[in-house]
């Protein structure tokens, strides 16, 4: 079969990438629409998936509103040209238009309950909405729930095996304690109103942190010169690796949460819009996954943690008996998306 993949953010890759190999180990073609956003055709570049760049992300409304216009008019352009038997996307409507456009089953994996506007707008052209069964929300008859996560396409142990040594050439020890801190930029649809950590608050994370171990920081924004030199020296594409062998982690971002406990490392989710996603209330009935609204509170967790010898041993504990619970999303998508394709 032929199957053409929409790629967008850098999440995307981790989701998709898996499934990728598994298709063309099998046979089957594969197309990759990549967009330019952070670290998105690197991470593409990284794992060996040819793509084709299909647009750039630029800062405000009206680049927003080009870049989308035009990228759909190219999208439409590559679908034409390849004949899809299915898509395969996360939540975005101009790949659930084109294949309504080229006549080909749209597979959307959906995990966002924000997601607001952009849900309603794109979920009706999909032949199928995949989430997890803790999605909070019905979002139509072609919604199909799973037991697993996004996360779980690229961190089930099937997947993924951290590799300790890409951590000791890029000058980590895997074996000396260390903290993992994420700050996001908030600007995606469903961040409008909102702010992650302020300046004041990540440098006392940072100094607090530092007295148990060493601090590495990713940022989708450039860090200030008194911060840079905790940005992690990691390649983009190893980051999981770092997670695995981290003794904590602490961040603004959803997913590396989600990833950090998936991977065993005590997490704790600062959280300023109190989402209701029930990912998260899952994860945090597992005890994977501590989701805090306030900054001062969110800080106080994540130094307790790091001065616990004993949290590694208890994350690892709750991570299999998730895993005891959940499938291999990868194998999940592979099936579906031949079922979906007539194959």
């Amino acid at each position: 079969m032929r199957v053409l993949v929409d790629v967008s953010h850098p999440a995307h890759v981790h989701l998709f990438r898996n499934a990728i190999g598994e298709f063309e180990r099998h046979g089957h073609e594969v197309r990759v629409a990549s967009r330019e956003k952070d670290v998105t055709t690197d991470l593409l570049d990284a794992y060996g998936i040819e793509h084709t760049p299909l647009s750039s992300k630029g800062s405000g409304a009206v680049d927003a509103a080009r870049e989308w216009t035009g990228r759909g008019a190219r999208l439409l352009r590559l679908a034409a040209s390849f004949d899809p038997d299915v898509v395969l996307s996360r939540l975005n409507p101009t790949a659930a238009y084109v294949s309504k456009l080229v006549d080909a089953p749209n597979v959307i994996f959906h995990d966002t309950e924000q997601a607001g506007l952009l849900d309603r707008v794109t979920t009706p052209f999909a032949e199928v909405v995949c989430t997890p069964a803790e999605f909070a929300r019905d979002v139509g008859d072609n919604q199909l729930r799973y037991e697993g996560y996004h996360e779980l396409a690229y961190l089930h142990p099937a997947r993924f095996d951290p590799d300790p040594i890409r951590l000791t050439d890029a000058g980590v020890d895997p074996d000396e304690p260390y903290t993992v801190v994420r700050l996001v930029e908030w600007s995606a649809h469903h961040d409008s109103g909102t702010a992650g950590f302020s300046p004041e608050g990540i440098r006392e994370l940072v100094d607090r942190l530092s007295e148990h171990g060493a601090v590495y920081i990713t940022s989708e924004a450039p860090l200030p010169d008194d911060l840079a030199a905790y940005a992690a020296p990691v390649a983009a594409d190893a980051m999981h690796d770092l997670l695995a062998f981290a003794d904590g982690y602490v961040g603004d971002s959803g997913t590396m949460a989600t990833e950090a406990a998936l991977l065993a490392t005590p997490s704790v989710r600062y959280d300023p819009y109190d989402s209701q996603m029930g990912n998260f209330e899952t994860l945090a009935e597992y005890g994977l996954v501590e989701s805090l609204t306030d900054e001062r509170a969110v800080i106080e967790r994540a130094v307790d943690l790091a001065a616990d010898p004993d949290a590694g041993s208890r994350w690892r504990s709750r991570r299999r008996k998730l895993l005891g619970e959940k499938v291999d999303v990868t194998a999940f998508m592979t099936e579906l998306a031949a079922e979906v394709a007539g194959e």
